[in-house]
């Protein structure tokens, strides 16, 4: 039987640049390709997006392959919000469809860049690990301890939050931070007058998925003629997002919430609610709150994803990786669909809890949907 080890409480997102030698947060050429990409055709079943890839650039990874039983050890962020719980879901559930992983060994470092480089240490000294996965918490932190298990010989994937270095097998991530960013941008600015004014809410500083979600679509707005009234940071919390949004409705009128991510956006759609103000584009997420929310009231919302699929493909690139099968890299682009208002009723599912992500790839799960918290 597959053994779980959870080293720390499970209960205790993310990438946009490609690697490169310094964080650079507003690259017009990334911000370019992303944008191309959105619309891009990808490799691979059309009815399986966790196995589908951008490009033709492969890794040779015949170096790395070994026979089973492996232990696949797994340096994680956190699992610290909605979307990081349905991913770790994702994983521990892909994790039990291959009977080559004798060990899964999750380590959570709990938001903190210290206790993920301690987290790599320990993994490392421990030298049970076959391969080593890696979600960073930020960009720039966690860099010097991917590159010193590189250098140890382990092979490395990255996923979800990138960091500047190419040295692992593959930097598994969706398009990317610019292309969320974009897919908000575009559908407040096709719906907001030249001079309407935008609140920008975002969760945390630092991450690279993130930083780039914010410029770029920060530039498009200013190339638009909007007005950003401010960036505001959230910590995700819903109390502090709404209180937020009621302070900004005091000081005057909001055409446009724009949401760096998703989890907190009904309570934003809440504050105009409250305060019995007709609720403006108000960006999103894929969780179900907000699908249901904007149904329900019928705003102009838009759900631009960064899928929660790619944590299964985390696990798919460390199997093939030990399997010595080839893998895309230096990056593994999975698509990044964006939901909106001709699609909505496909991705509302009633039976899921209210933070379910609905594009987790995991419907064709044996445990779905029982394992997410969703009802038969």
């Amino acid at each position: 039987m597959k053994k779980i080890i959870l080293a720390a409480a499970v209960f205790g997102m993310l990438t946009g640049a490609a690697f490169s030698q310094a964080p650079n947060f507003d690259d017009p050429a990334e911000f370019a390709k992303q944008r191309d990409q959105l619309t891009a055709t990808f490799n691979g079943p059309a009815d399986q997006p966790y196995l589908q890839y951008a490009g033709d650039s492969m890794a040779d990874t015949a170096s790395f392959k070994k026979e089973g039983p492996w232990t696949v050890c797994f340096s994680n962020a956190g699992v610290n919000n909605p979307w990081r719980v349905v991913g770790y879901t994702d994983m521990t559930e892909e994790v039990k469809l291959h009977p080559e992983i004798g060990t899964f060994t999750h380590v959570d470092a709990e938001g903190s860049d210290d206790k993920q480089i301690a987290d790599i240490d320990d993994l490392l000294a421990g030298g049970n690990c076959s391969v080593l996965i890696v979600s960073p918490n930020s960009t720039a932190a966690l860099t010097p301890a991917v590159e010193k298990a590189c250098a140890a010989g382990l092979p490395v994937i990255v996923f979800d939050r990138g960091v500047t270095t190419d040295c692992p097998v593959t930097f598994v991530h969706p398009v990317g931070g610019y292309g969320f960013g974009i897919q908000a941008a575009e559908h407040i600015i096709a719906n907001v007058p030249a001079g309407g004014k935008v609140l920008m809410l975002r969760i945390l500083p630092g991450v690279d998925v993130l930083e780039t979600r914010a410029s770029g679509a920060r530039n498009m707005f200013k190339e638009a003629g909007l007005e950003v009234l401010g960036e505001e940071f959230t910590d995700g919390d819903n109390a502090k997002t709404k209180s937020i949004v009621e302070d900004y409705l005091q000081r005057g009128t909001i055409d446009a919430v724009w949401m760096d991510a998703g989890a907190t956006a009904v309570a934003a759609v809440e504050a105009f609610e409250d305060q019995g103000v007709d609720v403006p584009v108000v960006t999103g997420e894929d969780q179900q709150d907000y699908l249901q929310k904007w149904r329900d009231l019928g705003f102009k919302g838009i759900a631009p994803t960064y899928p929660t699929y790619q944590w299964r493909t985390a696990i798919i690139a460390a199997v093939n990786t030990l399997k010595g099968e080839q893998v895309p890299s230096p990056e593994w682009v999975l698509p990044q669909p964006a939901i909106t208002q001709d699609v909505l009723g496909q991705y509302i599912n009633e039976k899921m809890p209210p933070l379910h992500y609905a594009m987790c790839g995991c419907e064709d799960m044996p445990n779905y949907p029982q394992a997410w918290g969703g009802t038969e």
